[in-house]
């Protein structure tokens, strides 16, 4: 039974997760650095949004390589589910154009991500591809988690604004606020069976996307 609720945890948090990035981009006031990259990429090559959230990921998977970093389940999962599941958001939920309406969108969006991250992390299935690259940074190298993702995340977001990405107030409420809601959520989804400590952290945020392979109070992506 513990299987099956963490399986159906891990979908359902894929899913909201997805619909989640959609809500935040169609609320046009800005977004994750790792969204900001995709909408970049998106801007200079045409590709669907989906597709360049999976590219992305693969292409982050292939650097785990020499980092010794090994995917598990849900690494797979989310690398294969979140794009279309942005897509299917993208497709649904109309561009917001009225500034109490693209607030709106954007706060819903972002509860919502947090919700997911929860859901995700707690199911204990191994970290998403740009986390699993934070921690085997961490790992292969000794690089605080702090200062892995920093620089993780700098470099994403400046090379995402070059190529046309949309950087605003939303991309700095993200930043500020994911880590603290994440944490609030994850003991609300995480079983108790898997809650282990993990080990050799020295940050408590959480991106837009889950952290480690283990549900810990620590958010990124997309």
């Amino acid at each position: 039974m513990l299987l099956t609720r963490r399986l159906l945890q891990l979908f359902v948090g894929l899913f909201l997760y997805g619909i989640a990035i959609a809500l935040m981009v169609r609320a046009a006031i800005g977004v994750a650095p790792w969204d900001v990259l995709t909408q970049g990429i998106v801007r200079q090559t045409g590709l669907g949004f989906g597709l360049v959230v999976f590219l992305t990921s693969v292409l982050v998977l292939l650097l785990w390589i020499p980092l010794r970093q090994r995917p598990r389940f849900g690494t797979i999962a989310n690398a294969l589910l979140v794009g279309p599941f942005a897509d299917l958001g993208l497709h649904v939920l109309p561009q917001q154009t009225v500034w109490w309406a693209q607030g709106l969108t954007f706060a819903l969006g972002l509860l919502l991500l947090a919700a997911a991250s929860g859901l995700y992390i707690g199911a204990a299935f191994g970290p998403g591809p740009r986390d699993g690259l934070m921690l085997g940074l961490h790992r292969r190298f000794g690089v605080r988690v702090g200062v892995a993702r920093t620089a993780i995340e700098v470099t994403v977001l400046a090379i995402g604004w070059l190529l046309g990405g949309q950087v605003g107030v939303g991309t700095v409420l993200e930043a500020v606020l994911i880590g603290p809601m994440v944490a609030f959520a994850l003991p609300l989804f995480a079983p108790r069976a898997t809650r282990v400590a993990e080990p050799s952290t020295d940050s408590t945020t959480a991106p837009g996307t889950p952290t480690g392979p283990v549900p810990t109070t620590t958010s990124t992506a997309a």
